[in-house]
């Protein structure tokens, strides 16, 4: 059972320059310095990100895109097991999507924190297809299910949104952090947007299906600048080995 202190209610924030303050209030985040959408200064040295945890809806076998469904209590112990991973770790900023699973983890990894909510960073939209599960949609609509499949990373889903649109807003919400000028970010949001995120900052990609529901992955630049995904520390117990494969396109493409 959860704690008073990450127990939230469902309210949905539509505004994407909101914020969520350590009691939980609504408020407004700068975005000063986004000149011109991509040229802004990049200080941030340390990514951390979470994906939520399993929801009231099955997420682990529904395909929920921007439908907002919140946080099962297991989606809540997987997110308080992903708190413990992080643990010592400090942060410059909290961000999150405006969907409740992916602000309530956000809470919970890092409580009484403010959060900086990003309407870009929604999980990408599955159209037609939301709630359902992979069983269902080959029921429902055979012909798309089986185009999907052939298709891969080039389908789109019917009535959803394209896989390039959904990049370049997630692209977006990456300027917002960058033109905050934080060092060190904490990012708990969705599996799609955590893969995109990589991606775009590292240069890596992770392999189908990662990262898990409540899973961790963290990425830090190194002084000469490139970029290194795990945890390096004096120890072996203060170290994660890192994860993903590097992107033939290099880091920051898109």
């Amino acid at each position: 059972m959860s704690s008073a202190k990450e127990s939230t209610s469902r309210v949905g924030f539509s505004a994407r320059d909101s914020s969520i303050d350590g009691a939980g209030r609504e408020g407004q985040s700068s975005r000063e310095g986004l000149a011109g959408g991509r040229h802004v200064s990049d200080r941030l040295k340390r990514l951390v990100l979470v994906r939520h945890g399993e929801t009231a809806g099955q997420s682990s076998i529904r395909y929920y895109g921007v439908t907002d469904v919140p946080l099962s209590d297991l989606g809540r112990a997987q997110v308080r097991a992903a708190r413990d991973r992080v643990y010592g770790l400090t942060f410059d900023a909290v961000w999150a999507s405006t969907l409740c699973r992916s602000w309530e983890s956000a809470r919970i990894v890092a409580p009484g924190r403010p959060i900086h909510l990003e309407t870009n960073f929604r999980e990408i939209d599955f159209g037609d297809w939301e709630g359902l599960t992979a069983e269902e949609i080959a029921v429902v609509d055979p012909a798309g299910h089986a185009d999907w499949k052939a298709k891969g990373l080039e389908f789109t889903f019917p009535g959803g949104e394209t896989r390039a649109a959904f990049r370049e807003r997630v692209a977006v919400g990456l300027d917002s952090i960058r033109a905050s000028g934080a060092e060190s970010v904490l990012v708990a949001v969705h599996k799609g947007v955590v893969r995109t995120l990589l991606e775009l900052v590292t240069g890596f990609t992770l392999e189908p299906g990662e990262p898990e529901l409540g899973g961790v992955i963290q990425a830090s630049r190194d002084s000469s600048g490139a970029w290194y995904t795990g945890r390096r520390g004096s120890d072996s117990s203060a170290s994660e080995v890192g994860l993903g494969i590097p992107m033939e396109s290099g880091p920051g493409a898109r």
